[in-house]
C-alpha cells in the first residue's frame, strides 16, 4: 500500500464515551487495524468506558492497536449529579485531555507522528485538531443517516418551523395553523425527511426552534451539535454507521452533493450473517440458560440502552404491565432502577421474568425464545433486532429515537410505538398483544417486513454491497 512518506502513519482514534458511541469506534478502529497491519491506532477514550469495552473486547483486538485513557473532565471527589453534567464536564475538559493523550501516543510510538484522525462526529474539535496538525480528518458519524440530515438543515428546519407557526411566537407546540399542529407537520422542506414530523426531531434539535424552550441540560453539547453543519463539510470523508442501500435515493443524493466523501461501512456492532449463538453455559449473565427453557418467540426483552432513563412512573407502568399481560420477560435493568419497580414486583414475578444488569444484546435478540423487544430505539438496537428478525415495540428516549421509531412503525413496518408515546399499563398491556399475537395477521405482516429488511441488509453487507467498496475507499484514505 502507497504511503506519503517513510514512516508508516499512525492514526489517533478519540472516542465519545457514551451509550453505543465507544463500541462502534472500537469496532471500526480493529476493522481497519486488522486490515492494514503497518499502520499503527491509538485509541483514546475515558479510563472508565476502556474498561468496558476492554471487558469485552480487548483480548481479541490487532497488536497495532492500543486503548489509552485521558481524563473524564470529573473533578476529584465529586459525584456528578446527573448524565448531562458528566458529559458537560466531560466535553469541557475534552480538547485538552485528547491533545495530552495524543502527544503521549506520538511519545510512546517513537515520536510517529499522528497522520489522521478518526473520531466521533459529536467531538467536532477534531476537526481544529487535525487542521493544526496538517493530518486527515475522519469523523465517523453513529446515528441514523436522516438525523445528519436534520443536524446539518437544523436552520433551515428552524425556519421552516417558524413559519409553520404562521410567525407567531406561540407557547408550548407552537400555535396551531388549520388543524394541525405546526410540530406535527411533516419536514417536506428537507430532502430525503419528507416522512419525518417536527415532533420527531433529536431533543437537542427540539429545544432550539421550540417557542419559549429554552432549557438546555448541556449547552457545550448542544454548540457542538449546531457546529456540525460547519465542520462535517472540511472532512476528508464522513463515515457513516450504515448500510447506504436503506437509504431513499433523494437521502443519499444530499448527501453526497454536501460532503467531501461519505462512506458506508455498514453496522459496526452486528455481526452479519450471525454468526451462531455461543453455548448457553458459556453465558455468564444466565441470560441464554434462562430463555432455553422459554416456548419459542414468547419473550418481551427490555432495554434502554446504557444512557437512556425512563421516568419512575414509566417504569412502574410497564412493570405493572408485564405482571398483568403473564408473558414471560428478560429485563435489563441498572441495578439502581430496580427502586422504580412497584412494590413485591421482583417476589411476584420471579418465575414469569428474569432481570439482570446488562445482557448480551445480540446473542439474546437472536436466540429463537424471543418474540418482542421493547426498546429506545437507539439506530444500532433497531438493527440488531431486524437481524435477530424480532419485532419492536418502541419508546424512543433521547437522539435518533424519534426518527427512528417512525421509521420503525410507517416506513419499514417492523414494529410499533407504544399509544401516546409514554408507558401505560394499558397502553402496554395491548402493544404487547398487539405484537406478540401469533395467530394475528399483523405479526405476520410485521413478521415478512422484518424478513426483507434483513434481506436488504445482508445483502448490503456481502462481497457486492457499497460497504465493501466503501472500507476500502477509507482504507486507502488513512494508509496513505
Amino acid at each position: 500500500m502507497t504511503q506519503s512518506s517513510g514512516k508508516n502513519p499512525h492514526v489517533a482514534v478519540l472516542a465519545f464515551p457514551l451509550g453505543s458511541h465507544p463500541w462502534s469506534l472500537l469496532s471500526l478502529a480493529s476493522r481497519l487495524a486488522s486490515a492494514a497491519p503497518d499502520v499503527r491506532f491509538s485509541f483514546l477514550n475515558t479510563a472508565k468506558s476502556n474498561q468496558k469495552l476492554s471487558a469485552t473486547s480487548g483480548a481479541h483486538l490487532p497488536h497495532n492497536l492500543k486503548l489509552y485513557d485521558v481524563a473524564d473532565g470529573v473533578p476529584e471527589g465529586h459525584v456528578p449529579k446527573n448524565p448531562p453534567e458528566e458529559l458537560e464536564l466531560f466535553l469541557e475538559a475534552a480538547p485538552e485531555r485528547f491533545r495530552k493523550g495524543m502527544d503521549m501516543a506520538v511519545a510512546e510510538a517513537g515520536q510517529q507522528k499522528i497522520t489522521c484522525i478518526i473520531n466521533d462526529a459529536f467531538l467536532v474539535f477534531g476537526y481544529d485538531m487535525a487542521a493544526d496538525m496538517h493530518a486527515k480528518w475522519v469523523p465517523l458519524f453513529v446515528a441514523a443517516p436522516y438525523d445528519l440530515s436534520a443536524h446539518f438543515y437544523s436552520a433551515l428546519i428552524h425556519e421552516t418551523y417558524a413559519k409553520a407557526c404562521g410567525g407567531s411566537e406561540a407557547h408550548g407546540n407552537g400555535g396551531a395553523v388549520g388543524d394541525l399542529n405546526p410540530i406535527d407537520k411533516t419536514l417536506d422542506a428537507i430532502p430525503g425527511l419528507s416522512v419525518m414530523r417536527f415532533g420527531d426531531l433529536s431533543p437537542d434539535i427540539l429545544q432550539e426552534i421550540l417557542p419559549g424552550n429554552h432549557s438546555n441540560p448541556s449547552p457545550i453539547f448542544a454548540s457542538a451539535l449546531r457546529r456540525i453543519r460547519e465542520v462535517l463539510p472540511r472532512a476528508n470523508a464522513v463515515v457513516m454507521n450504515s448500510f447506504q442501500e436503506l437509504n431513499s435515493a433523494i437521502l443519499t443524493d444530499d448527501h453526497k452533493s454536501k460532503f467531501q466523501d461519505i462512506l458506508y461501512v455498514g453496522f459496526l456492532t452486528i455481526t452479519i450473517p450471525t454468526p451462531p449463538l455461543p453455548p448457553s453455559h458459556s453465558d455468564a449473565t444466565g441470560c441464554l440458560p434462562w430463555l432455553d427453557e422459554q416456548k419459542p418467540t414468547s419473550v418481551a426483552y427490555i432495554s434502554f440502552g446504557t444512557v437512556a432513563v425512563l421516568p419512575p412512573h414509566e417504569f412502574a407502568a410497564l412493570a405493572e404491565a408485564l405482571e398483568a399481560s403473564c408473558v414471560p420477560f428478560l429485563w435489563s435493568l441498572r441495578e439502581d432502577l430496580k427502586a422504580f419497580l412497584p412494590n413485591g414486583f421482583l417476589e411476584r414475578t420471579r418465575k414469569q421474568g428474569k432481570i439482570v444488569p446488562w445482557a448480551p444484546q445480540t446473542h439474546v435478540l437472536s436466540h429463537k425464545a424471543v418474540g418482542v423487544y421493547v426498546t429506545h430505539c437507539g439506530y444500532n438496537s433497531v438493527f440488531e433486532s431486524i437481524v435477530g428478525e424480532v419485532p419492536m415495540i418502541c419508546r424512543p428516549v433521547l437522539g435518533d429515537g424519534m426518527m427512528n421509531a417512525r421509521m420503525v412503525e410507517d416506513v419499514w413496518e417492523t414494529g410499533v410505538r407504544v399509544e401516546g408515546g409514554v408507558f401505560t399499563k394499558n397502553g402496554m398491556v395491548k402493544s404487547l398483544e398487539l405484537v406478540l399475537g401469533h395467530d394475528d395477521q399483523h405479526r405476520r405482516r410485521m413478521m415478512k417486513k422484518i424478513r426483507d429488511l434483513k434481506e436488504v441488509v445482508v445483502k448490503a453487507a456481502g462481497p457486492d454491497g457499497i460497504a465493501s467498496k466503501d472500507f476500502k475507499t477509507l482504507l486507502d484514505l488513512i494508509s496513505q
